[in-house]
């Protein structure tokens, strides 16, 4: 692994860069530091730059999202999330485990998430007794529902009952603002340790790489992804058969200035990626 202060030395290897936005490109706040610089200059360079989210939203809303933080559309090629593709599975009902729900669902996530279902054939019922499956997207800061505990009697409800649960944010946890700050993946995972059914649609699973390498229209080869977390941005490119760069100043920031821990966590987990960079910066 090459430890780099930015990815500029590696930019001239590929054509196509497959970019995390949490932890990468903005802390849901704010950009990071040096991240639309970094972004323009591989505009400048002709290079493709899709946008790879595990975001619980589609992906027009992640996008005016991003307008607002002055992240512009020309600074990358496509965006893709996690919710987008949530939405595309629940609106053809193609693959088996959708084929399967029936058209109730209990939304356990905050009201903004809404749009990944919102204008489809289904019903959001008020309480798990009432559904047919559970849709997950996080934790809902309006209710003050943001840690595990408060879930609780709610997952055991819908494991009573033997729902299947939709998970469409796989991340465990993310950095907002500095502070840790907990997704869909860490309730799905409770769930799924109650012994509940799980689905979920995003990184690390391989197949949400492939609508973003026709995005690009690059050989895999000549792509290079970029991403904060291991379990999901680093195993997931491992998992489509793609180089990866790794983030170390998002979810592993603790990790910051000391290569043989950065190493040493890599390696725990069976992961290889090419380089680490402390920022998404050039």
């Amino acid at each position: 692994m090459e430890h780099l202060t930015g990815i500029g030395a590696l930019v001239p290897r590929y054509r196509g860069f497959i970019v995390d936005l949490w932890g990468v490109v903005h802390d849901g706040i704010k950009p990071y530091p040096g991240a639309i610089d970094c972004l323009a200059r591989l505009q400048g360079a002709g290079k493709r730059v899709v946008l790879l989210s595990n975001a619980p939203r589609i992906a027009r809303v992640a996008q005016a999202a991003m307008r607002e933080m002055g992240i512009g559309d020309d600074l990358y090629n496509g965006i893709i999330t996690s919710g987008e593709a949530t939405h595309t599975l629940l609106q053809t009902r193609s693959d088996p485990f959708f084929a399967a729900l029936g058209r109730k669902l209990y939304h356990l996530g905050p009201a903004r998430d809404r749009n990944v279902f919102e204008d489809l054939d289904y019903l959001a019922v008020p309480a798990v007794e009432d559904a047919d499956f559970v849709l997950n997207t996080g934790p809902d800061e309006a209710t003050g529902m943001i840690d595990l505990p408060a879930f609780e009697e709610i997952l055991r409800a819908a494991r009573a009952r033997d729902l299947p649960m939709l998970c469409a944010n796989p991340d465990l946890e993310v950095i907002r603002d500095g502070v840790a700050v907990l997704c869909a993946g860490a309730l799905a995972q409770r769930y799924a340790a109650l012994g509940g059914r799980v689905r979920a649609i995003g990184k690390p699973d391989p197949t949400i790489y492939e609508p973003t390498l026709a995005a690009l229209g690059c050989p895999r080869q000549a792509v290079l992804a970029i991403g904060d977390a291991l379990r999901t941005d680093i195993a997931g490119a491992k998992a489509a058969g793609l180089a990866s760069a790794w983030v170390i100043g998002g979810i592993h920031n603790a990790l910051l200035g000391d290569p043989q821990a950065i190493e040493a966590a890599a390696a725990g987990e069976d992961l290889a990626p090419i380089a680490a960079v402390p920022s998404f910066a050039w």
